[in-house]
């Protein structure tokens, strides 16, 4: 440390997985990736591509920030100031506008950079054609105003996101190469390197191996906790755009609602459509024909009494087989023994027409609604049907429970495995039947076994 006397010196969930797969592809990115894959994660987190990402969005964001600012506060005060004229209320609505076209640039922004799957907002509905409707329909709309509110707000972010960034990547990389460039201030800047304390006497420099060492290592941690850094101050931006650009819980609950809706509405049908199939297949034509029959028969009483009573009993066995799929089918639309002594003793039936033997366990100290109750037992039924015919198991388990204010099914077996919802199998089925109702269906199947399924539904008593 050298010693100077006489100079004067005056950084949800829907990640870094994501974008390897994402780059792995371009221009032999993949095995680069692959090779970083190898290093600890704090110390591959600054070489990347997210990291070198998200320190675009930070540095682009403050200009672009300013920009939208600016427009916002110049729009609204314009537009507020002028409202008792005939420009000031039509001038606001095309400034809000414009915002609502900021936030479109922000949002692809934040997917491109951030990855962020944020939604656009649903778009403007005008009543009416024509352009004060237009304009009615901008201003009522609170999508316009939060776009508003995100300019006002994003700059002095962006302003504190920009400044913390830029002092911690450009003094972490300073420090970190500062053996390859200090020979610069005895060369040009007539002193021994950088100045660590100085007053009109005293000046103490990093000039010598150690302090030159000790330099680089800080400047390594540094820049190691940087893109951590850059990420925490990202995540506000993240949450920012998410909140005040995408559509509201409110818009996004009400179109989900309209989805599940349509998705009861067609198993609906579906299930009408079975029943009637059901009906006129099975027990309608099977009663169609036990007419035929006993008419042949009553024709024949006199003349062959012994041919009409074999008629007779063979008309017999015709009904038995008819009323056996009438119970079948109404037990398909809602059994009774069901409505009767719940889901405990409803299991059980189910389980003992397994072709797989079944342990039963349904611990619930009192019975949900009858349409949740009615779900479980067709949900758990489906599972135990796909057991018998899919999956080659030995054994298999049913397990109800409830958890606070969610009732939970659990049915397992140890058959072969590789159950998935996402193959377009009877288990996708199953899975949008439950989300109708804000149930949810977990499935972990490996292949080789064994298949666990999770059903949850929400309780109502």
């Amino acid at each position: 440390m050298a010693t100077d006397y006489g100079q004067g010196y005056g950084h949800v969930m829907e990640a870094d997985a994501k974008d390897h797969r994402g780059h792995g592809g371009q221009r032999g990115g993949g095995r680069d990736e692959g090779r970083l894959g190898r290093l600890p994660v704090a110390l591959r987190a600054p070489l990347e591509g997210r990291a070198w990402r998200e320190l675009l969005y930070v540095l682009l964001s403050f200009p672009i920030s300013i920009i939208g600012f600016v427009f916002a506060v110049t729009m609204l005060s314009t537009g507020v100031a002028l409202a008792v004229t005939f420009i000031g209320i039509p001038l606001l609505a095309l400034g809000l506008m414009a915002c609502r076209g900021f936030g479109a640039l922000e949002r692809i922004r934040a997917r491109t950079l951030l990855g962020v799957d944020v939604k656009d907002p649903h778009p403007l509905k005008p009543r009416d054609k024509g352009f004060m409707a237009w304009m009615g329909a901008v201003l009522k709309s609170g999508v316009s105003w939060r776009h508003v509110v995100y300019a006002l707000i994003h700059m002095p972010w962006a302003l504190f996101s920009f400044v913390v960034t830029a002092v911690f990547w450009t003094y972490g990389w300073a420090m970190l190469t500062y053996p390859l460039w200090f020979w610069l201030f005895p060369l040009y800047g007539g002193q021994d390197g950088i100045q660590l304390y100085g007053d009109d006497g005293h000046r103490i420099y990093l000039d010598n191996p150690f302090e030159i060492g000790l330099t680089a290592g800080t400047g390594l941690l540094v820049t190691l906790a940087t893109p951590w850094i850059v990420r925490a101050l990202t995540t506000v931006d993240r949450l920012l755009v998410l909140g005040l650009l995408g559509p509201s819980r409110l818009v996004s609950r009400v179109v989900e609602l309209e989805s599940d809706r349509g998705v009861v509405v067609d198993t609906a049908a579906a299930d009408l459509r079975r029943i009637e199939r059901d009906l006129h297949d099975g027990a309608q034509a099977r009663l169609v024909a036990l007419a035929m029959d006993l008419g042949l028969a009553k024709e024949k009483l006199a003349e062959d009494p012994e041919a009409a009573a074999r008629m007779v009993d063979e008309a017999h066995g015709e009904v038995k087989v008819a009323l056996q799929e009438l119970r079948d089918l109404a037990r398909g639309i809602h059994p009774a023994v069901l409505t009767d002594r719940g889901l405990d003793a409803a299991l059980s039936a189910l389980a003992a027409r397994c072709t797989v033997p079944v342990e039963v366990e349904v611990d619930l100290a009192a019975r949900p609604a009858a349409a949740i109750e009615g779900i479980a037992y067709f949900t758990v039924s489906e599972l135990l049907q796909n057991i018998s015919k899919h999956s080659g198991a030995g054994r298999a388990s049913v397990d109800v429970w409830k958890v606070e204010d969610r009732l939970m099914l659990q049915v397992g077996d140890d058959g072969r495995g590789g159950a998935d919802v996402s193959a377009g199998s009877g288990l996708a089925g199953l899975a949008e039947r439950l989300d109708a109702v804000d149930g949810i269906l977990v499935v972990e199947s490996p292949v080789g076994g064994p298949t666990l399924i999770t059903a949850e539904l929400p309780w109502r008593g």
